[in-house]
């Protein structure tokens, strides 16, 4: 009998669909897809803890750790890739408003593609409005949507933006992430002082500098 994720990705080669990391693939995973998925990477995590010769029939700590970390990767800490995306109204700009406006800090959890290490920081998103506004809080599940998955950094922000600028249909979007990795503070140089930052600008912000200079001044304000 075949495994549930080898079923997914036959339909993801089939329908010709990228599933690399950071992919999402909600149209491909039903709700009892995701149960018989926990059950499998839950199999496969106890396989893990016995290769790193942890006694998980008689410690109490690790008895059903395999399980719990099973759920926590498919229903939460890569659940962008897998659940579709948040339901966005967005509203017509119908004052017409045309300066920028900012939002964050926006919360960012994540995960390095590299060494499934947490990433952690926060996000800064700015708008010059066009057609659509959105609510702010649809900012923040948008930001998290994308966050939950595994991957890097940079492509992580360029994400946010393509996101923000499909919902909003803005004129400008500006993003900018700063995170500590903890590819650097938990393994390797463990070095606790050294966040990566990155933005994308987009539209008005590439175009004009002094939007983009005012996007970075109003974010230093609200840090």
């Amino acid at each position: 009998m075949a495994n549930i994720s080898d079923k997914i990705r036959n339909k993801l080669i089939k329908t010709e669909t990228k599933y690399f990391c950071n992919d999402n693939i909600s149209d491909h995973v039903s709700e009892s897809d995701l149960d018989k998925l926990v059950a499998e990477v839950s199999d496969k995590m106890e396989g893990v803890l016995q290769s790193l010769v942890i006694d998980t029939t008689n410690d109490h700590n690790t008895k059903d750790t395999a399980r719990r970390v099973a759920k926590m990767l498919v229903l939460e800490t890569f659940s962008g890739r897998y659940l579709p995306k948040p339901k966005i109204t967005a509203f017509p700009n119908v004052t017409d408003y045309d300066q920028v406006y900012v939002t964050g800090p926006i919360t960012i959890r994540s995960t390095c593609a590299h060494h499934f290490q947490a990433i952690k920081g926060k996000c800064y998103v700015g708008v010059f409005p066009g057609r659509n506004v959105i609510g702010l809080s649809k900012f923040n599940r948008l930001v998290d949507w994308i966050a939950s998955r595994p991957q890097i950094q940079e492509e992580m922000t360029i994400q946010i933006a393509d996101i923000i600028e499909e919902e909003t249909q803005a004129e400008g979007i500006a993003v900018l992430v700063q995170a500590e990795h903890g590819c650097m503070t938990m393994r390797g140089v463990k070095e606790h002082e050294s966040d990566m930052t990155t933005s994308v600008m987009r539209g008005v912000f590439r175009d004009y500098p002094h939007l983009k200079e005012e996007f970075f001044n109003i974010v230093a304000r609200m840090k």
